[in-house]
């Protein structure tokens, strides 16, 4: 959740700390960014990709270099990328890579199944939605990496996403999105 200046973190990672070691996203989920993030996702409006991610990359280096070897985009199933022709996690993610030096590992990780689309879900369901939906290549991951998606609302999807990433090796796992939302998942 949003912090107040200098709080070290949120009560709810403190009652359920998750499988990634901190998060980043520097808007909120609400306009202009939700109509950006709704056209890219749903309205095929690709470029839109560009603004987000060279935005995301930015508001990153104010705060520093991040230290992180790689970015991760949460990967789509393949029949959702295809039905969608992209994934608008990966299309942010080479954008904020390109700006701040980092390589895209696109093929590090995959989604073993098809999950229900998280926006459609309630808080209380997501979580298990999306439990055991990801595999990283064994050994082949970078000590320390950034996750990169387009909104970060419970943080269910880059929890479990993250978790693999520690089983294929990573030590250090960041959580990256362009927003994040704050009200009521089961009411969007």
């Amino acid at each position: 959740m949003p912090l107040a200046s200098g709080t070290a973190g949120c009560a709810h990672c403190g009652t359920r700390a998750p499988a990634f070691d901190a998060a980043f996203a520097p808007f909120r989920y609400e306009f202009p960014m939700a109509e950006l993030i709704h056209r890219l996702k749903y309205g095929g409006q690709i470029t839109i990709a560009r603004v987000l991610g060279i935005v995301l990359a930015r508001r990153l280096l104010e705060r520093g270099r991040p230290a992180v070897d790689a970015l991760v985009p949460v990967p789509l199933h393949a029949a959702r990328e295809a039905r969608r022709g992209y994934n608008q996690a990966y299309e942010i993610a080479r954008f904020a890579g390109g700006l701040l030096g980092l390589p895209v590992l696109d093929r590090l990780a995959l989604r073993l199944r098809a999950t229900e689309e998280q926006a459609a879900l309630p808080a209380s369901v997501r979580r298990v939605n999306v439990s055991g939906a990801f595999e990283a290549l064994a050994g082949c991951a970078p000590p320390s990496l950034a996750i990169v998606d387009d909104v970060l609302t419970t943080g269910a999807t880059v929890d479990a996403l993250a978790q693999a990433l520690k089983r294929a090796g990573a030590r250090h796992v960041e959580a990256w999105a362009v927003a994040r939302a704050t009200g009521d998942p089961g009411q969007r």
